[in-house]
């Protein structure tokens, strides 16, 4: 049986590769969200809210997922890599919840504020 609690031998210099790496990630992501964004912004239309919600969405996720990785990287033992790993699946599932529960809540109200309109024909 695997011991939770025996320290992970990673070497400094791993560490120290993996952080960049993960910074140079989050970086380029960052730039492209921006220029999504501000594309999103510069075409109005109906899916632009559509679209604005989605890069939100991704920001988010995208922001929870380098976070995770950046603790993962300071994880002492393969305890705390399985804590860290729960926690970021129920904030993963939260991102992914909450946006589903507010478009659902504004589709609803929409349908029934046309239930309330009157027939014009």
């Amino acid at each position: 049986m695997i011991d939770k609690t025996s320290p992970m031998d990673v070497p400094p210099q791993v560490r120290e590769f993996a952080k960049k790496s993960v910074d140079q990630a989050e970086k380029a992501i960052s730039t492209f969200l921006d220029s999504a964004s501000k594309s999103v912004a510069m075409t109005p239309g109906p899916m632009s809210d559509v679209a604005k919600q989605a890069l939100a969405i991704t920001e988010a996720n995208l922001k929870s997922s380098f976070d995770f990785a950046r603790r993962l990287m300071e994880a002492k033992d393969l305890g705390e890599v399985m804590q860290l790993q729960t926690e970021f699946l129920r904030n993963q599932f939260g991102i992914a919840i909450d946006p589903f529960k507010k478009m659902t809540s504004v589709a609803s109200s929409g349908a029934n504020d046309d239930k309330e309109k009157p027939d014009l024909i």
